[in-house]
């Protein structure tokens, strides 16, 4: 019999307070959140109208060093390896008030994984409980003088607190992280802190780098610069 498995996420809770299970009303406050609620209930729905197995994974926020570097996470990771060898001086960042549930998205495919071979479809919660703010200390720095606020990055419609909770996947499925809070910051940290002494070797031997996922590069005082004037 075909299983599916089908991806939710804790913006679908947007401004419902925490802790948030799956009990929790939904109310999201981006058409991603919004999005991903509608497929969150096409799901139940085809589940109840033709008995077919389909689970509901709702995952609060899952890292690692393949996470993209637009998302928040990495680019603050990555900035921090750059402050570190010289090739940055600020990370601009939006709402240093929000909060987010973090966890090792190794764990969190195995939190999926043990949704399938049970003999029921059901809707389950992998979270951790723990909140991003320990990367800087890794590295020496005192975030106060590297972060500044940009207005740019504020949401229009703001997601203040994501918490999940994690009960039913520990206690059904059997399900607890396996990589701790500060085990996935330090192999953030660590990872990228060898990109960027990689990319200071570069600079220094002269060649401009190129930022991923714009159209500028960076030379070896740290300045940026467009590609086609490298």
């Amino acid at each position: 019999k075909m299983k599916i498995y089908q991806a939710g996420t804790s913006e679908m809770y947007g401004a419902t307070p925490p802790p948030q299970n799956e009990t929790t009303p939904f109310y999201p406050r981006s058409p991603y959140g919004a999005s991903k609620v509608a497929a969150h209930w096409y799901g139940i729905n085809y589940r109840e109208a033709y008995n077919m197995f389909i689970c509901n994974g709702i995952l609060f926020n899952h890292e690692s060093p393949r996470r993209g570097e637009t998302f928040v996470t990495r680019k603050i990771t990555r900035a921090l390896g750059r402050i570190k060898v010289g090739l940055q001086e600020k990370l601009y960042l939006g709402n240093l008030d929000s909060k987010r549930d973090w966890g090792f998205a190794g764990d969190y495919v195995e939190g999926m994984w043990r949704m399938l071979p049970q003999e029921k479809p059901d809707d389950c919660v992998p979270a951790t409980g723990k909140a991003l703010d320990e990367a800087f200390g890794l590295l020496e720095l005192d975030w106060k003088k590297y972060v500044e606020i940009d207005p740019r990055y504020f949401r229009p419609t703001e997601v203040d607190n994501l918490q999940g909770d994690s009960t039913k996947a520990r206690t059904v499925l059997g399900w607890k992280p396996q990589v701790s809070f500060k085990q996935l910051v330090e192999m953030m940290v660590q990872h990228d802190l060898e990109l960027a002494l990689q990319e200071k070797t570069l600079a220094d031997a002269g060649h401009t780098l190129a930022l991923r996922g714009t159209a500028d590069g960076i030379d070896a005082r740290g300045i940026k610069v467009k590609a086609n004037a490298a």
